[in-house]
């Protein structure tokens, strides 16, 4: 076996190695440079690192100057004013609630110089610098005297008039002296009156008793000479119905214009649509409704007739 390996190291030459040396030696030199910037690279973010810990460490420390300061001013603030929340409160109230009664006060005094003003020009004086001498015969005086008389007698008479309210209320008869007071009649004169009114309309209902009978008469006689019915309908219209109309609900409506109501004026019905002949020739070019309303009432009569 010693043999064998010694003819082996023997056949290897150098030769044979040294290609799988030199790149092997390569691929370790170029390892090892790769490895070097690394390390640069590494070295380089360190220091930046170390520069920015550097920087954050300064302004850490002026931070924590700046609140040593800040806390040294506050606790001397709180020294100088050694006031709290609650208090500045309290007192920003008490302030607010003097304001408002300033402005109250300053309101009632311009209410006082308002109303003093008014009761000098109302010819008020003050009475312990200013004596005023009145006249025996004062119009002032008369006036209110007056005054309180008439307000006595209106008092009175109200007092009368309750009485009679009273009085009337409970249904018994009114006295005397309220009936003179009042001006009231006398319970005679009342029943005389009552039977006045009675008469009155009495002969009121008689007379629309005969105005309503005339008033039948006269539809009567006007419908047996033009042979017209005529009612009224609405304000200002009339419905005429011929005697001869061969059906109920044939009929004119005639409607009254004018102040006086003494132009008529024929509305337009389903009956009148079946005359136009008569109407364009009476009314249009003739203007007479009495020429009309004959020549109708015979055009419906020769009808009757012939039928």
């Amino acid at each position: 076996m010693r043999a064998i390996l010694g003819s082996y190291d023997s056949e290897l030459t150098s030769a044979e190695y040294s290609p799988q040396l030199t790149r092997r030696m390569r691929e370790a030199e170029d390892m090892v440079q790769k490895v070097h910037a690394h390390s640069s690279e590494i070295e380089a973010q360190l220091s930046q690192a170390l520069e920015e810990l550097g920087g954050q460490k300064q302004r850490a420390d002026m931070l924590e100057m700046e609140v040593k300061m800040l806390q040294s001013q506050s606790s001397t603030a709180e020294q100088s004013f050694p006031l709290s929340r609650e208090e500045v409160s309290s007192l920003r109230l008490k302030i607010e609630e003097l304001e408002g009664e300033r402005s109250r006060l300053e309101e009632d005094k311009k209410t006082l110089e308002m109303q003093l003003e008014r009761f000098t020009l109302q010819g008020n004086y003050d009475q312990s610098r200013t004596k005023v001498l009145h006249m025996s015969m004062n119009p002032a005086s008369m006036a209110k005297q007056r005054l309180r008389e008439d307000q006595a007698r209106l008092q009175e008479e109200c007092e009368q008039l309750r009485e009679l309210v009273r009085a009337l209320e409970h249904g018994g008869p009114v006295p005397a002296n309220l009936e003179a007071a009042a001006g009231l009649p006398s319970s005679k004169e009342v029943a005389e009156l009552r039977k006045q009114v009675e008469s009155a309309e009495l002969k009121n209902q008689r007379l629309k008793e005969v105005f309503q009978t005339k008033i039948q008469e006269f539809r009567k006689v006007c419908y047996a000479l033009t042979g017209y019915q005529i009612d009224i309908t609405t304000e200002n219209q009339y419905r005429l119905t011929s005697m001869y109309a061969e059906h109920k609900a044939d009929c004119l409506i005639f409607k009254a214009t004018g102040t006086s109501g003494t132009k008529m004026q024929l509305l337009e019905t389903a009956f009148s649509r079946t005359i136009q002949e008569l109407i364009e020739l009476h009314l249009l070019h003739q203007d007479s409704i009495p020429a009309f309303l004959s020549a109708l009432t015979l055009d419906l009569f020769s009808r009757q007739t012939v039928a």
